[in-house]
């Protein structure tokens, strides 16, 4: 092979690379929801907590707006809101205090 066709091998990537760009600018400008963007960023006031598809036509939807989260069913006829103001889920975590025995050992009596 000569340097042609390395020439033309590499102009090819370059232009394939180009659309590739070229179309991911375009769906992210004129299209700003279709594309995720990373989380936190600022002014954003509305956001998709947590997705679960229920059948082919339904799904249930998480969202948060400022600080409140709604629960969504989409799909259907018609949307509905299952629960509006959702208390966020408080986890503890437990300290060093905690019993982790296995329960498969017979308790000492102690």
């Amino acid at each position: 092979m000569d340097s042609a066709h390395y020439l033309r091998f590499i102009l090819s990537l370059v232009a394939v690379l180009g659309l590739i760009f070229g179309v991911l600018w375009v769906v992210r400008s004129r299209l700003p929801g279709m594309v995720a963007r990373r989380p936190g960023a600022a002014g954003r006031r509305l956001a998709v907590v947590e997705s679960l598809t229920l059948d082919v036509k339904h799904r249930l939807v998480l969202i948060r707006r400022d600080d409140r989260e709604h629960l969504l069913v989409l799909g259907g006829a018609q949307p509905a809101v299952v629960e509006t103001d959702c208390p966020r889920a408080a986890f503890t975590l437990s300290g060093p205090e905690a019993d982790w025995s296995d329960p498969t050992e017979p308790e000492t009596g102690t």
